[in-house]
């Protein structure tokens, strides 16, 4: 599992399928079990597929496709030619390196939703390729930004190149906690090929929504069954009176605190055109940990 998504699911509840320590998760659901944290497991993994094939194709490693196609209009208004002319009288064109996020979404759909859709169309199916939408179009797709850079004489900006970028991959695992929180629990209907939600007034989940069919069973303690490991060494926040706080992912254990070297990105610059590239540097931290 990707560290993004381990730390998005670390700092939500002791109520998760995925359980992350220090350097492992366990990750294992039944397929007769669709509860929330199944939910999220297909949608970040969905939404990881789409981000890494993107990101590959922008960075050149793959030979079926490279950066997105020059655009032929400028938001927020349509224009006849790739260069507009804004408002201040500052030009801008397309250019640069944008990320073809409609290969990597389209590769996505083809790893994670083939296998689902040559079974049979049961509730367990429907949930499992909408989860997967979800992650690609909550996460990814709907979320694509503009960035520009500058060209002029002097650090003026008369003419500024655009191009598309997806967010950051942490932003990914940050959009689906949020929707995990909101998930929607629903059953199947009559005909066996649509979802309904559960409980009077609910509005039927859109396709951005994480669904459900099962409640969370509890993870304190280890169970062979659900694959949980339960939550003792499990970091939490000792400060906090949130989700993340120790006092309720500890399930009221209590807590240690630790001193462990980690990994981290450090002395990052910045290489034309468009990539990051930083070092590795060892870094102390102060961790609070679940007995």
């Amino acid at each position: 599992m990707t560290g993004l998504s381990k730390r998005s699911l670390n700092r939500n509840t002791k109520g998760i399928s995925t359980l992350c320590d220090l350097g492992h998760c366990s990750v294992r659901s039944s397929d007769d079990t669709h509860i929330r944290e199944t939910a999220f497991v297909y949608a970040i993994t969905a939404a990881g597929v789409t981000h890494t094939v993107t990101q590959a194709c922008s960075m050149g490693e793959l030979l079926q496709c490279g950066c997105e196609a020059t655009r032929s209009r400028a938001p927020p208004r349509p224009a006849s030619s790739s260069t507009t002319t804004s408002g201040e009288g500052v030009k801008w064109e397309w250019g640069g390196c944008g990320d073809d996020v409609e290969f990597g979404y389209e590769k996505s759909k083809q790893f994670m939703d083939a296998k689902r859709k040559k079974g049979k169309s049961d509730i367990r199916t429907l949930i499992d390729l909408h989860n997967n939408e979800a992650g690609r179009l909550v996460a990814v797709r709907n979320y694509m930004r503009t960035e520009c850079k500058c060209h002029g004489l002097s650090g003026s900006c008369t003419l500024r190149t655009c191009w598309k970028k997806m967010p950051h991959f942490r932003e990914v695992g940050d959009r689906l906690l949020e929707s995990f929180n909101g998930a929607s629990k629903v059953m199947g209907g009559n005909d066996g090929k649509t979802l309904i939600p559960v409980g009077q007034n609910i509005k039927p989940p859109d396709k951005q929504d994480l669904i459900y069919s099962a409640e969370s069973p509890d993870f304190c303690s280890p169970n062979r069954k659900t694959g949980s490991l339960g939550t003792r060494g499990r970091m939490c926040n000792s400060t906090a009176m949130d989700v993340s706080g120790c006092d309720l992912l500890c399930c009221e254990r209590g807590y240690r605190d630790e001193t462990v070297v980690f990994e981290e990105n450090c002395l990052c610059r910045f290489h034309w055109c468009c990539v990051v590239q930083c070092k590795k540097c060892s870094v102390r931290k102060e961790l609070s940990l679940c007995h």
